[in-house]
């Protein structure tokens, strides 16, 4: 029997329907799962219960674990009539099991049991699977009881659909009863988790918009047909070829040697000793790659792999050497020559070829002692030994030791998953200051690592503060660092005693996933940190100073690590949450032309160039190809989509861990960013984009990068719902954050992804995730601002056209206009009925027009519309300046970081009012394929919808709706706000 075993916390419900007429009832909670069924105890006369009761369900079989449904009934015990009536009920399925650790308590609404019964409240439960065999099942019901018959069903009407059960501490019938031998008592069992466990868990350039700024056909976005590995692509389709298709369709098929050394056996020695140190040297032409060496050790293993650019090799014959790093450079222990023209061609998913034994040769060509495992095999990108191979395009023709494979290799990433820890310090208890002659004046120090917050002094006369103060930090797993409470007292000018501490671990620390309630706890306080984290030696102690605080960890909310405007993944912290993804998005990092210098080397510029794209929690890392201005990566990855407003983000950088830079930090050669939104399904993009970054001295084009980009959908009906539904989490509408919280945490979270990204190997550093995340794009600039009203003043232009055309229609300066505009206005006046239906009409024929001339191609970094080609250098300045500034006056630096930081928030309102404007003009143009087809096919409808109903009973309605009670109101936005706010803005064209 399988070990897996389905855990169910029933923790509470609240908002019941009262049904036995005195508002309360006796309410208890019935779970089903594969055959089995368990309940809870009946709790006496509660609306709002409180269980906290754990049950464990066998799984017959985990392969069929996806259609097992998890049921809750929710009833009500009639003590009068000895019966059950149902309350609700919740139905849960697979996406809703999930680890232990991953769990959280969810509240679920209870839903309708039949069409006739009825319904009201939430479910509090708990919902995770485990297969610790340490955890026994519960225990099933016991017998049935035939006489204890719900509520308005008749006894005779009994069969087989109902099945009852005797409850506990229930009055018998006083009629005669057929006589049940009653189950035997069963014994009070907690079932909770720890009580359970035995031991410990292992475990061509178009515009985005109409009217937009035109720029630079030198910065202008251009379409590229290259040939992919699915054949040549040509307005975004695919043209097949003769060549085989592969899983590597969007980027260009490179050919390469591989070949893998295993290891070697009895290697002679040249020593007196009969020692040993050997490496094995490969060499194709003038490049040649060198293993590790061992000390000592005549059978060595390597395993190690290169791979050779097939383009680069000018030679027919593959020569391994195998040498004693004691020995003079120019001796060698053997040589294995093999004829590239005998090499044999692999391609994935034929397994891997087996290598083979071969002997070593001296340099004469004759037989000698000692065996080298080689596999040699022509093969591409595709081959799974490509990405951990040591790559001749890293280094230069005749040096194998200027560049560590660590820091070359393409790699894969996985940001840290990422909690808001909310945290309310309310109160203490029997504070004692250092000073007993005096009051405290008492403040309390919260810490997460480097993150810091502080509540208000308050000073009492009965040494027990009260500050009720909430904070909030961010959190990554796994937990690293603890929560630290200090407080303090003031007791001078730069003069603060500790009073106490206490120390929590973020794992002990309760998770939900909505806005319950959160039970608050008391710390003792130690005067040490080494006491406060020796809970044995504090138990000692008799009196403690208490602090009463309250703290979770709240997983409904999307931690934000990057600008909202270039959000990559929306989805709340609990996995519990997330819903089923919507498509696939696909990317080929093909080539860079025309790179700038990042580096001089042997009197030449040259750059070491890789790239990085992020999208959701997903990093990856090219190679990094070395000496190259025109560097060919062609390596493609996939990532999982759940919402189409997200934003894909693809940078290049220069590797300064490699020879020939003046500095540590990798360089920013430019980046580009996608809105997934704004491509069309199954559409091939390949364009070439300009890599523009704006520098002191003004705008500068420092290449171009060739990308292939396509996106796929799972499900349409799926991704068109998507545009009625909330852009963030429920609970960022529930308990929003201020813009202030925000910006601090989202300072945070980029801290934290930057950190443990900079602890991978190879590192993704600093920078490069801070350029990647726009982690400066809040700060103040001249430039931003103007570029922001301009985009303001487009959005309203049409509105002044239109104010324009109808002053000149009132000063007669076109009699025949004039005429037929006060025919029109006649008629609407007359027949008010056509003025709704003639202006969805008329949007949607605008939208079927505008189709013609739908964009084709993704947004792209516009310098006209981001004012970059008219700055001036005194902006720029300003704009470049640290922050804080480094002025020489104290005072002139305080008031023009206020400045910076005021005008700052100033520029973000005027770009969200422009966000808003741009998006009205998206639902016509066409730049979101989907939104306009929804808003079209909507206009239609509406037109005839509003032709055929009596437009006062629609006026009648929407005033009814519009002054609708509270009672009829949802927390959450309304379906058209949630796909208005969907709709692309020019915003992803922004420098």
């Amino acid at each position: 029997m399988s070990s897996l075993k389905l855990g169910v916390e029933v923790v509470g419900a609240h908002d019941l329907l009262a049904k036995d007429g005195q508002g309360s009832f006796c309410p208890f909670v019935e779970l089903e799962f594969d055959g089995q069924r368990c309940r809870t105890t009946t709790k006496e006369k509660d609306l709002s219960p409180v269980w906290n009761e754990s049950f464990y369900f066998n799984v017959s079989d985990p392969n069929k674990l996806s259609s097992l449904p998890l049921e809750a009934f929710v009833y009500n015990h009639n003590k009068a009539h000895n019966a059950k009536t149902s309350l609700g009920k919740v139905r849960l399925t697979a996406p809703s099991f999930v680890n232990y650790s991953d769990a959280v308590v969810l509240h679920y609404p209870l839903e309708k049991r039949s069409i006739f019964s009825h319904a009201k409240g939430e479910l509090g439960l708990k919902v995770f699977v485990t297969d610790d065999p340490s955890i026994k099942p519960s225990n099933p019901l016991p017998a049935m009881d035939p006489d204890v018959v719900p509520k308005s069903i008749p006894k005779e009407k009994i069969g087989k659909r109902h099945t009852f059960f005797h409850l506990p501490n229930a009055k018998q019938p006083q009629q005669q009863q057929q006589k049940v031998t009653p189950a035997p008592p069963q014994q009070q069992m907690n079932y909770g988790v720890h009580e359970m466990k035995s031991g410990p868990q292992a475990s061509k350039v178009v515009n985005m918009f109409p009217g937009s700024s035109s720029q630079p056909f030198d910065y202008a976005l251009k379409e590229t047909s290259p040939f992919l590995g699915g054949g040549r692509i040509v307005g975004g389709r695919v043209i097949r070829g003769d060549r085989p298709t592969s899983t590597y369709d969007l980027v260009e098929q490179m050919r390469f040697l591989f070949v893998r050394v295993v290891k070697a056996r009895d290697l002679p020695s040249k020593d007196a000793t009969g020692s040993l140190d050997p490496y094995v040297e490969v060499k194709v032409g003038n490049y040649k790659g060198i293993t590790k060496h061992y000390e000592k050790k005549q059978n060595p293993e390597w395993n190690q792999v290169f791979a050779f650019s097939r383009e680069t090799v000018q030679s027919s014959v593959l020569e391994v050497v195998v040498k004693d790093k004691a020995l003079v450079k120019d001796d060698s222990v053997g040589f294995v020559r093999i004829d590239l023209h005998e090499v044999p061609t692999r391609v994935p998913p034929d397994s891997p070829l087996a290598p083979e034994w071969y002997r070593l040769e001296d340099k004469k060509g004759e037989k000698k002692k000692g065996e080298l495992m080689l596999a040699v095999w022509y093969g591409t990108q595709a081959d799974e030994a490509f990405p951990d191979a040591w790559h001749s395009d890293a280094i230069a023709p005749g040096d194998s030791t200027s560049v560590s494979p660590t820091y070359i290799r393409s790699k894969v990433y996985h940001s840290p998953r990422l909690w808001y820890v909310r945290v309310n310090v309310i109160e203490a208890q029997d504070l004692v200051p250092a000073d007993k002659s005096r009051f405290p004046d008492a403040y309390v120090k919260v810490q997460i690592g480097n993150q810091i917050l502080k509540t208000k002094r308050v000073q009492t006369r009965n040494m027990n503060p009260i500050w009720n103060e909430e904070f909030m930090f961010v959190a990554a797993e796994p937990f690293e660092d603890h929560l630290t409470f200090t407080v303090e007292d003031h007791a001078g000018p730069n003069k603060d005693e500790t009073i106490g501490r206490t120390v929590i671990a973020l794992n002990s620390i309760d998770r939900r996933a909505d806005d319950r309630f959160v039970r608050t706890r008391w710390y003792n306080l130690e005067k040490s940190l080494s006491d406060a984290m020796d809970s044995d030696r504090a138990k000692k102690d008799k009196f403690h100073s208490r602090l009463h605080v309250c703290v979770c960890l709240d997983g409904g909310y999307h931690v934000l690590d990057e600008s909202t405007q270039y959000s990559s993944d929306l989805r709340p912290t609990a996995k519990q949450l997330w819903k089923s993804s919507i498509g696939v998005l696909e990317l080929g990092i093909l080539n860079a032309d025309g790179l700038q210098p990042m580096k001089t080397r042997d009197g030449k510029g040259t750059s070491d160039t890789y790239c990085v794209a992020k999208y959701g929690h997903k990093w990856v890392r090219t190679r990094t190809i070395v000496n190259s201005l025109n560097p060919k990566y062609n390596e493609q990855y996939t990532w999982e989509v759940y919402d189409t407003a997200t934003v894909l983000t693809v940078g290049v950088f220069d590797n300064s861990q490699i020879g020939g830079s003046d500095n540590t930090s990798d360089k920013k050669i430019g980046k580009v960013r996608i809105r997934i939104s704004t491509l069309e399904t199954g559409r091939v993009y390949t364009h070439c984009y300009p890599l523009l970054v704006l520098h002191p001295s003004g705008v500068k084009k420092l290449g171009e990068l060739h990308l292939a980009i396509r996106f796929s959908s799972t499900s349409m009906v799926n991704m068109m719902s998507q545009y009625s539904r909330p852009l963030l989490p429920k609970m960022h509408y529930k308990r929003p954050l201020s813009v202030i919280q925000q910006d601090i945490l989202r300072h945070q979270a980029v801290n934290i992804v930057a950190a443990r990204l900079g602890r991978a190997e190879p590192p993704l550093r600093r920078e490069v995730v801070e350029y990647m995340s726009d982690a400066n794009a809040h700060l103040w600039s001249m430039r931003r601002s103007k570029a922001n009203f301009l985009r303001l003043t487009s959005v309203f232009s049409g509105l002044f056209s239109a104010g324009k055309w109808f002053g000149e229609v009132c000063t007669w300066k076109n009699p025949i206009t004039t005429v037929l505009v006060h025919i029109l206005f006649a008629m609407l006046v007359c027949f008010p009925e056509l003025i709704l239906p003639t202006v969805f009409l008329y949007m949607f024929l605008i939208g079927v027009w505008n189709y013609r001339y739908r964009p084709r191609y993704p947004p792209h970094m516009n310098t006209s519309l981001s004012c970059a080609d008219a700055v001036s250098p005194d902006e720029l300045d300003e704009e470049f300046e640290s922050f804080p500034a480094s002025k020489s006056s104290d005072i002139v630096r305080m008031r023009y970081d206020r400045l910076r930081s005021v005008a700052g928030r100033i520029q973000t309102v005027v770009g969200d009012i422009a966000t808003q404007g741009e998006r009205l003009q998206a639902l016509l143009s066409w730049r979101d394929p989907r939104a306009t087809t929804i808003f079209v096919l909507l206009c239609l409808v509406a037109a005839i919808v509003l032709y055929v109903t009596p437009f006062q009973m629609i006026a009648l309605l929407a005033g009814f709706y519009v002054m609708r009670h509270p009672r009829f109101r949802h927390k959450t936005p309304s379906a058209p706000i949630n796909f208005f706010r969907r709709l692309p803005a020019r915003t992803d064209s922004m420098l």
